[in-house]
C-alpha cells in the first residue's frame, strides 16, 4: 500500500480523558442484543468450518442479520413461570454449492449450542431458534473459493478502531468483568445473566447505572429483593474507582410490595418478556459502545471472516491502533479507519486514515514510522486461516 493512501493527521479533538464529558456503555452476555450477536457469530464460525470440511475453503456466506423476539413470562417471588418462549431468527445468505452444506441446519445447531453454553439455569430452553438463509448473489459467490491470501473484499465499507481505553472505558469493562465472574454469581445467586452498564464521566466524577435482571426463585419478597440489590450496589461500588457512584435497577419502585414494580425475571433474561434483540445494536468488538469515539455501524457478528471487511477491518483497525500506541511512546492516542472498495484485495484498502494525539505534535519522521506500521500490518492482513471468532 502506498503512502498516498495512508493518511496520518493530528486529531482535531483532545484526548477523550481530557474532555469534560464522556459516556460509554456495555451490554452483558445475556442482554438480548448480545445474545443475538453471539448466536449469529456462532453460526458464522460453524458455517466457515462446514465449508472448509466440504470444499477445503470458506465459501460465500453472511449470517449477520438476526432478531430476538421476546417471549412472555410471569415472575413470582419464590419462582414464576415462562408462558411463551422467545424466538431467535438467524438471517442471511450462504452458498448452496449443490447442497453439500445445509446452511440453515448448521446455523440453527450452532446458535442453540451457543445459547446452551452461554446461559445458566436452562434459560436457553426458553428460546426457539430458526434460520432464514438463502443462496447468495452469483457475483459475490465468485469472490470465494480461490487462494485465501488473494481474497477480495465483498463489500464497500469501513472499519474503525482506537487505542488506548480511557479511564471511564476501563472502569466500565471492569464492572462488566465483575458482573460476569464466578465469584459474583456465587455471592449473589439471584443475579441473572442479563445486565447493562452505562458509564458517565463529568469532569472527574464517574457514575455507573447498572440494569441487572434478578431471578425470582432466589428472591422471597420485595424486602429481600431490596436487600440483595443494596448488597450488589455496594459490591460494584467497591470494584469501581474511588468516589464513583453506582446505581442498580434505577427503574424499581422503592415502595413496591409486589413483583410488578421490580426488575424480577424467571430466567435472568429480559428477553423472556421485556426486551427484543438485534444484531449490531450491542457491543463493538472491544466490548463497548462508545459515542465519543469514531465508530462503524457495521455489525461484525455473523460476517464472513475471509472477505467481509465489516468484520476484518474492524479487527485490523483496532489492532493497528494498539500497535501504534505500544510501539511509539510519543503517541498518546490513535484512531484508525480503513475503507474498502468491493472487489479489491482485502489487504489493499482504498484508504487508511490514522488520527493521533502526539505529545509533541507530528513530525515527518513520526508520520513515516506510523505509515510503516500500517503497511506492515496490511501486508499481513490477508486471511491465513479458515475462520476467526469474535470475543463475547
Amino acid at each position: 500500500m502506498s503512502n498516498g493512501t495512508i493518511f496520518v493527521e493530528q486529531a482535531a479533538q483532545p484526548a477523550l480523558d481530557q474532555r469534560r464529558v464522556e459516556m460509554c456503555e456495555h451490554k452483558g452476555v445475556g442482554h438480548p442484543d448480545s445474545l443475538t450477536d453471539g448466536a449469529c457469530e456462532a453460526a458464522a464460525v460453524a458455517l466457515a468450518a462446514a465449508y472448509v470440511e466440504a470444499f477445503g475453503a470458506v465459501q460465500h456466506f453472511n449470517v449477520d442479520k438476526g432478531l430476538l423476539i421476546a417471549g412472555r413470562s410471569e415472575p413470582r417471588f419464590g419462582g414464576g413461570r415462562v408462558l411463551a418462549s422467545a424466538k431467535l431468527i438467524v438471517c442471511g445468505r450462504a452458498a448452496d454449492r449443490g447442497g453439500r452444506v445445509n446452511a440453515p441446519a448448521v446455523a440453527v445447531q450452532a446458535a442453540r449450542d451457543y445459547l446452551r453454553r452461554t446461559l445458566r439455569r436452562g434459560a436457553a430452553d426458553n428460546i426457539e431458534v430458526e434460520a432464514a438463509i438463502r443462496a447468495g448473489a452469483a457475483n459475490l459467490e465468485r469472490l470465494y473459493g480461490g487462494d485465501p491470501r488473494a481474497q477480495r473484499a465483498n463489500d464497500t465499507s469501513f472499519g474503525v478502531g482506537f487505542a488506548p481505553f480511557s479511564r471511564l472505558e476501563r472502569a466500565v469493562l471492569d464492572q462488566a468483568a465483575a458482573l460476569r465472574s464466578d465469584a459474583f454469581h456465587q455471592r449473589f445467586p439471584a443475579a441473572g445473566d442479563d445486565f447493562k452498564i452505562m458509564g458517565v464521566r463529568h469532569a472527574e466524577r464517574l457514575q455507573f447505572t447498572v440494569a441487572l435482571a434478578l431471578v425470582d426463585c432466589e428472591v422471597a419478597s420485595a424486602a429481600r429483593y431490596r436487600e440483595i440489590k443494596h448488597a450488589i450496589a455496594e459490591h460494584l461500588s467497591a470494584c469501581a474507582p474511588a468516589g464513583a457512584s453506582v446505581v442498580v435497577n434505577a427503574l424499581d419502585d422503592p415502595q413496591a410490595t409486589t413483583e410488578s414494580g421490580l426488575y424480577l425475571t424467571v430466567s435472568g433474561l429480559s428477553a423472556e418478556m421485556g426486551d427484543d434483540g438485534q444484531v449490531g445494536r450491542g457491543n463493538r468488538l472491544n466490548g463497548l459502545i462508545t459515542p465519543g469515539r469514531a465508530m462503524s455501524l457495521e455489525a461484525a457478528a455473523g460476517k464472513n471472516p475471509l472477505g467481509h471487511v465489516g468484520k476484518i477491518y474492524n479487527v485490523l483497525a483496532a489492532a493497528m491502533a494498539r500497535e501504534i500506541c505500544e510501539a511509539l511512546p510519543e503517541v498518546d492516542q490513535a484512531s484508525v479507519q480503513l475503507v474498502s472498495q468491493i472487489g479489491r484485495p482485502v489487504s489493499e484498502p482504498s484508504a487508511c486514515f490514522i488520527e493521533i494525539i502526539a505529545k509533541d505534535g507530528i513530525t515527518e519522521s513520526l508520520r513515516e514510522r506510523i505509515r510503516g506500521i500500517a503497511r506492515s500490518m496490511l501486508e499481513c492482513s490477508a486471511p491465513r486461516g479458515p475462520f476467526t471468532t469474535l470475543g463475547q
